[in-house]
């Protein structure tokens, strides 16, 4: 691999997240931080498909990565607004819990801690599938099997929701 600060074809991987240079560059792969929330009404949860791999055509959950200088909460009503057209800016959300996963993209295999928020809606609201997802769908939450999901955390997410309210 290449250095990118001296450009010599020298950069060596020390661990599993240190890359190191002969020319003193050090760099270090930070898990990413990625949010989702469980969308729930009466007994049903918001679906996503996924429109993109990894995972396409799996089931998600909304959501998607922090971006520099956002808080989890700042990210997750991004994306909504991105993903489905929702505007959730000060629901009250509830913190489900976080996992850790891998995101494969491009050649690269992403380590990020997956941080889930539960809403509980008053109302179904109408969404609009947008961005990276193909479709959404209201499904019965005790009728979701984890395995559907395109991630090991989600599914994790779904199990802990289903003992919750189940």
């Amino acid at each position: 691999m290449f250095c990118p600060r001296c450009g010599a074809g020298s950069l060596q991987q020390r661990s599993e997240k240190e890359f190191a240079c002969g020319c003193g560059f050090h760099y270090f792969q930070n898990v990413a931080s990625a949010v989702m929330v469980a969308l729930c009404w009466q007994d049903e949860l918001l679906v996503a498909v996924r429109a993109r791999d990894p995972g396409r055509g799996l089931l998600d959950l909304p959501g998607g990565f922090v971006d520099p200088g956002e808080s989890l909460e700042e990210a997750l009503v991004r994306e909504l607004k991105e993903e489905l057209g929702l505007d959730l800016a000060g629901e009250t959300l509830r913190y489900l819990g976080s996992y850790a996963n891998v995101y494969p993209y491009d050649d690269v295999t992403y380590h990020t801690c997956d941080t889930v928020f539960l809403l509980e809606l008053a109302d179904k609201p109408a969404v609009v599938a947008a961005d990276d997802v193909a479709a959404c769908e209201w499904r019965k939450l005790a009728s979701i099997a984890p395995a559907e999901f395109a991630f090991r955390s989600t599914g994790a997410a779904i199990s802990q929701l289903q003992r919750l309210r189940g």
